[in-house]
């Protein structure tokens, strides 16, 4: 943790007022700060160790379970289903109703259109530029003069009734309402102001003692727990468990796993000669049954002793040959 720096007002004369307020405020603060702190550092190392041990796992499975049963089988209808009827549907679209509907506007709705603006032109738009012009701009500069002078004389008269409002405000309102805020709210203000600024000082200061004080407490729990739980099972493991493991290990397991060992020795080679037994009399009976197999005759395949052999020190070959 930072050291806790003093603000830069901490240089500037404090009064009675804030002297008085301080200590006491930072006493009822610290008192009420500290079973909050503590059980928020609980809270705290518990949400950590729940979103470590289930709520990341939890959702690890569940986003897979989710690309698994619901984005994959969606990009696949997109893929296979939605897009190739998209393009057959736009297709349909494109020659039943945007190629009529395309030649409909350039043969019939354009030359229509063509028609009546010319129409429309020598019927509406000419009257009504022609009464615009001797008619309606006359009229529209007499109710220009009109209103002008209207506009004046209402200005004259708000001018007048602004002053005087403005004056029956100040004296019934504004004089009033200064005075009250000077004589007053900025006394009971500056009050409130002390007041707040030392609770937030008092609340952070406390904060920080009751963090320390958690901590403390903390590592207090912590080693109570090594010395009562931890350590006792520790020596227990070491001292009794171990030697009682290595006793059991050499004077039980070593000795029955090598008796089992050669028990298995001995009920293979038992299996091995009970299988030559069987053999052997598989083949007394078929011998009993069948008689002797016959041999094949011998076939005698060495190499032909004479003139024809052909060696290597011999002449008689066919390149050699007179």
């Amino acid at each position: 943790m930072e050291p806790h720096k003093p603000s830069p007002r901490s240089a500037q004369p404090e009064g009675c007022l804030t002297v008085a307020v301080r200590v006491p405020l930072r006493i009822v603060v610290l008192v009420l700060v500290v079973p909050v702190r503590m059980a928020w550092d609980a809270l705290a190392v518990t949400g950590r160790l729940v979103r470590d041990a289930v709520l990341r796992p939890a959702g690890r499975a569940l986003l897979r379970a989710g690309e698994v049963l619901c984005v994959r089988p969606l990009a696949a209808l997109w893929r296979h289903v939605l897009v190739p009827a998209g393009r057959a549907l736009s297709w349909l679209g494109t020659v039943l109703v945007a190629v009529p509907a395309l030649w409909c506007h350039r043969h019939l709705l354009t030359p229509a259109g063509h028609a009546l603006a010319r129409l429309a032109r020598s019927l509406l738009v000419l009257p009504a530029r022609w009464l615009y012009d001797r008619v309606l701009v006359a009229l529209g500069h007499a109710a220009a003069r009109c209103a002008r002078g209207l506009g004046r004389l209402l200005a004259l008269l708000g001018t007048g009734i602004g002053a005087a409002l403005y004056w029956i405000l100040r004296i019934l309102l504004a004089l009033p309402a200064a005075a009250l805020w000077r004589r007053v709210l900025a006394p009971a203000g500056r009050v409130l102001a002390v007041v707040a600024r030392e609770a937030g000082d008092a609340l952070g200061h406390a904060w920080r003692v009751a963090g320390r004080i958690s901590r403390v407490v903390g590592r207090a729990l912590g080693t109570l727990f090594r010395w009562i739980f931890a350590e006792p099972l520790r020596r227990v493991y070491r001292t009794v468990l171990t030697p009682a493991g290595h006793l059991v290990r050499d004077a039980v397991l070593r000795p029955a796993a090598e008796g089992a060992r050669l028990a298995g020795r001995a009920v293979r080679e038992v299996l091995a000669g009970a299988r030559e037994t069987v053999r052997q009399a598989r083949a007394d009976v078929r011998r009993m049954l069948f008689g002797e197999p016959g041999r094949p005759a011998a076939v005698d395949r060495r190499e032909p002793h004479g003139p024809a052999t052909r060696t290597l020190g011999s002449s008689t070959t066919a390149l050699t040959k007179d």
